[in-house]
């Protein structure tokens, strides 16, 4: 399975990307890639993807349709998570100065491609 390779793809050609992990259900890593710890990036793969799993039940009622992403910003970076399939999510981390917009173009790339492998 070449997630590793997806994961690294995605952080090396969006500028100010800094990790990207996919994750299970239960918020536990498949696979990453990171320039920082990875063990940091695996803590918060868990944490982003408990709560898209809330925002996904939050939405479940409106008749909007399913969450497909989410984006968190803090005073130092953007985090994007993503669903894939009901049982998996992708994380990626971006300093504050990242273009979004770019950001989300290969984010969404990414997933279509971890779908595919997935599903």
């Amino acid at each position: 399975m070449p997630f590793k390779t997806i994961l690294r793809e995605l952080v090396e050609t969006v500028p100010g990307a800094s990790g990207a992990i996919l994750a299970d259900w239960e918020g536990e890593a498949v696979e990453q890639y990171c320039h920082y710890d990875d063990f940091e990036l695996k803590v918060l793969g868990a944490h982003k993807g408990i709560l898209l799993n809330h925002f996904k039940e939050l939405h479940a009622g409106l008749s909007t349709g399913d969450l497909e992403e989410a984006i968190i910003t803090t005073a130092t970076q953007h985090v994007i998570v993503g669903t894939i399939g009901p049982d998996y999510s992708l994380v990626m981390t971006l300093n504050r100065n990242a273009i979004l917009g770019q950001a989300l173009y290969y984010f969404r790339q990414a997933l279509k491609r971890l779908t595919k492998e997935i599903c």
